[in-house]
């Protein structure tokens, strides 16, 4: 496999990043393109920004923003928030953006991910998956930017990451809802269910706490990619660090 990723996740709203647990209870973090530039200098491999009210309020992000975050930036970033269109994904990618991640649209209707990989290559074209423990199962929400809006999906999480990938996804990111802010680990065990169902890179995200965290999901899930916010937008990890520590529990990171 090639190098594991870590990846810093900036839930934005009104040009502010945010951060909540388990989808709740959002508190205010700072500037997103101050905090784009931090892990751009501490030697972050990508960033995501999701536009965690678009999709729930029926819009799509703002294009200006994802230019002047581009300016900003010399390493990937991926975008998301009520991406429904071709046409809006590419405004996306022509602005900058490296990659589109759609959730709750592709949800809506499932022939938005293969439009999007035939039009931009999939490579660029990332689903992501809000997925928590119900009864016996692992199932999908979506909304999840918004605590009123939020429902389920009517969807299994390993039959909708298996449909996504059949589409023309390029990688996955899985967010256990339980496990996000609480900083207590990632969910390993479902991560583990996930990566074996797929053939594309998966991205795990929700439960960072501590370094061993990370050691964690990538010896027992596999996982190629670490997303992670709380912790290190509070400066409790810093990427510098943690890469030292991965490197020197000897798994492969860019350095």
């Amino acid at each position: 496999m090639t190098a594991r990723r870590i990846i810093p996740c900036l839930d934005v709203r009104d040009g502010r990043v945010v951060k909540g647990v388990r989808f709740l209870d959002h508190v205010d973090m700072g500037d997103a393109a101050e905090l784009a530039a931090r892990y751009r200098d501490e030697g972050a491999d990508e960033l995501v920004f999701y536009d965690i009210t678009a999709s729930p309020e029926g819009r799509t992000l703002d294009y200006g923003w994802v230019r002047e975050i581009a300016r900003l930036l010399d390493i990937p970033f991926c975008v998301a928030g009520g991406i429904r269109s071709v046409e809006q994904a590419g405004r996306c990618l022509d602005n900058g953006a490296d990659k589109v991640s759609v959730n709750s649209p592709a949800l809506e209707r499932p022939d938005l991910i293969g439009e999007l990989a035939d039009r931009f290559g999939s490579q660029c074209v990332v689903v992501g998956v809000d997925s928590r423990r119900e009864d016996d199962d692992w199932v999908v929400h979506k909304y999840t930017g918004d605590p009123d809006s939020r429902r389920l999906a009517g969807r299994s999480t390993m039959d909708w990451i298996g449909e996504a990938q059949a589409r023309g996804a390029g990688e996955i990111v899985l967010n256990c809802i339980d496990q996000d802010g609480v900083r207590q680990g990632y969910d390993t065990a479902q991560l583990a269910q996930a990566r074996s169902r797929l053939t594309i890179p998966l991205v795990a995200s929700g439960g960072a706490g501590a370094e061993s965290h990370f050691l964690d999901v990538f010896d027992r899930a596999n996982v190629s990619g670490a997303l992670a916010a709380s912790v290190f937008h509070t400066g409790a990890i810093r990427i510098g660090d943690l890469k030292a520590f991965l490197a020197g529990s000897g798994v492969e990171v860019r350095q």
